[in-house]
């Protein structure tokens, strides 16, 4: 996936470079061509770890590190790109054999992680970042190590790690939302309020935080939206979180008016609250609490 534009500067610069070297040696020309088509590599790399299609990124990276097997930036690059592919299973085995290579760093180590949580592997995500120092204190270890200790229920751990975490990031939305799923799983309603509320001054678009929030708010029995940023659809859907929120506390009569203003705010046919409207208006409530 090379961008014309590029690929057309750099043969410019190929042109310039040979006329301007016409009387020098081959080997000169030479060593400026390859140091143009490095140039050329580190851009497409970029591309494939950024905006590329992932499949297509796992290829490059496959036939690359094939070609050049003691390039561990080939090997990260396949790894990654398994990630983003949705195969972490594989992103495991391509990571574990970076950390073999020279040059393998503790962010490797983190990565390795990363990939066996995807995976579903906790134990070995936990025994991975047991290798990793205290010193190399990074956004994604902590966070990491915050997701660990919730799997196995050390809150006052995880708490802390997704503390230490916010403070290491100047984008924190995302781990102030994790945070307040986790309190929210464990029952903290109020304190879930509270982090999903912080997590959206940074990020007032984030729509799974919003809808997060609303469910903090359902489960004290709070059902009127918050004050935040919101378009009309998204009004729509967190009335309908809400409704769905209410009917499976026991507020069967406050759902069903949730369900039926978020039928009446889509600016489209809401077939799911339509659905769910109908089914509680048959007496089907239980179907809908789950």
């Amino acid at each position: 996936m090379r961008h014309p534009i590029f690929l057309a500067a750099l043969a410019g610069c190929a042109m310039t470079l040979s006329g301007c070297m016409g009387n020098n040696s081959d080997a000169e020309v030479a060593r400026a061509m390859k140091s143009v088509n490095a140039v050329d590599e580190t851009n497409l790399t970029d591309i494939m770890l950024t905006v590329a299609d992932p499949n297509e990124a796992v290829t490059y990276f496959t036939r690359l590190s094939n070609d050049h097997p003691d390039r561990i930036d080939a090997k990260r690059g396949l790894a990654k790109s398994l990630v983003r592919a949705q195969k972490p299973v594989q992103a495991v085995k391509v990571w574990q054999e970076v950390l073999t290579m020279p040059g393998a760093t503790n962010d490797d180590r983190v990565s390795l992680a990363e990939a066996q949580i995807r995976s579903n592997d906790w134990s070995g995500a936990k025994a991975t970042l047991n290798t990793v120092p205290p010193t190399h204190e990074t956004y994604d270890r902590y966070r990491l190590e915050a997701m660990v200790a919730d799997s196995d229920k050390q809150w006052k751990k995880a708490d802390s790690f997704y503390e230490t975490a916010a403070g290491l990031t100047t984008k924190p939305a995302g781990i102030y939302n994790n945070w307040g799923f986790s309190k929210l799983s464990r029952g903290d309603a109020a304190g879930a309020e509270k982090l999903f509320k912080e997590a959206l001054t940074y990020d007032p678009t984030r729509f799974t935080t919003k809808n997060n929030l609303v469910l903090a708010r359902a489960s004290q029995g709070k059902y009127d939206l918050p004050v935040i940023d919101m378009t009309q659809t998204e009004r729509a859907q967190l009335l309908y979180t809400a409704g769905l929120a209410a009917v499976k506390r026991g507020d069967v009569n406050i759902g069903k008016t949730l369900l039926q203003d978020a039928i009446d705010t889509n600016p489209q046919y809401f077939a799911e609250a339509d659905r769910a409207l109908k089914a509680l208006d048959q007496g089907s409530s239980s179907a809908l609490k789950g």
